[in-house]
């Protein structure tokens, strides 16, 4: 069992109901999809086509889904409308296990050296620091001693509501004068993470996207000072992205892997969206690993994704 442990009752449940908006969407327009059609043809596969990328799950996406449905159609020589929900959760469960073979339940902190070092982007707004907090209250919660750094120096709101986090938790904030060298601050939280024997640090830093140059040589200079304390360092990249903006968080996320290297992604703020779908492409065209999505404003609110349960979640527990 990993760090989180496995996805329990409780933690379906809340999935249920952070996705529950999306999923009524959904259901809402693959009814009318599938209205008066008792097999799967052409005009419902078109009707499913648009169903799909009106859900923010991509244009790229879903044409990879059709062609999986079609070509299932055409080997079963006959499917049911009644049976679409139960295939589109299979093909986009199956596709998203082909692009992304990390099973997070499973994944726990590496055991040959410590501390594990997470560098944290994102653009303002996006609920990265929210994000933040609620891991480190995990990772707290797991047993961990964890040490998160403020280098988002250009924005007070930023440093002191990571401040204000870590007062929540329990745990110690790295900070300095606004306006600091924000590779300055890495050095220093990753020097007294060290010193402590820490096990997890987790660092905020801006996110000025409008000037990629400028956020380009800012993160690689976070990094180059950062091995100079922890070769490894960062174990992780970890981009938020907020989910309620639908296509925008995936134009986001290609933005920010065009300027570093991005190892994984929270998608936040999916409870109060009808934009779920974007999980899907977001996963699926980037080729990383979604890691965590965020259901809500609660400690608890950030769970490890799980491929087939979002799925189950986002497409089950209905019959068209």
């Amino acid at each position: 069992m990993g760090l989180f442990g496995l996805f329990g009752k409780k933690n379906k449940e809340t999935l249920d109901q952070g996705l529950e908006r999306s999923s009524k969407s959904i259901f809402s327009k693959l009814s009318k999809a599938i209205v008066g059609k008792s097999k799967v043809d052409d005009e419902v596969l078109d009707n499913l086509e648009e169903v799909l990328i009106t859900s923010d799950v991509g244009v790229d996406t879903t044409l990879k889904i059709i062609e999986r449905i079609e070509e299932r159609v055409a080997r079963d020589k006959y499917v049911s409308t009644s049976e679409l929900n139960n295939i589109l959760r299979e093909e986009i469960a199956s596709l998203l296990a082909e692009n992304n073979t990390v099973d997070n339940e499973d994944w726990d902190l590496p055991t040959d050296h410590s501390p594990y070092v997470i560098l944290v982007v994102g653009v303002n707004g996006v609920g990265k620091t929210t994000t933040i907090g609620k891991m480190a209250y995990q990772f707290k919660k797991a047993g961990k001693k964890v040490y998160l750094g403020a280098a988002d120096t250009f924005r007070a709101a930023a440093v002191d509501q990571l401040c204000i986090w870590g007062e929540r938790v329990g745990v110690p904030v790295i900070k300095q004068q606004m306006g600091s060298d924000p590779a300055s601050v890495a050095f220093d939280t990753l020097s007294s993470a060290k010193a402590n024997q820490a096990d997890v640090v987790i660092i905020d830093t801006a996110g000025r996207l409008h000037n990629k140059v400028g956020l380009m040589n800012e993160l690689k200079k976070i990094k180059d000072v950062m091995k100079k304390v922890l070769p490894q360092a960062p174990d992780e990249v970890l981009l938020i992205l907020d989910g309620s903006t639908g296509q925008n968080a995936f134009e986001q996320a290609k933005q920010f892997s065009a300027v570093t290297n991005i190892t994984s992604m929270a998608v936040t703020k999916l409870d109060g969206t009808a934009k779920g779908g974007v999980v899907i492409g977001i996963s699926d065209q980037l080729k990383v690993p979604v890691k965590y999505i965020g259901l809500g404003e609660g400690m608890e609110d950030l769970q490890l994704f799980n491929k087939r349960q979002f799925v189950d979640s986002l497409f089950g527990g209905r019959n068209i």
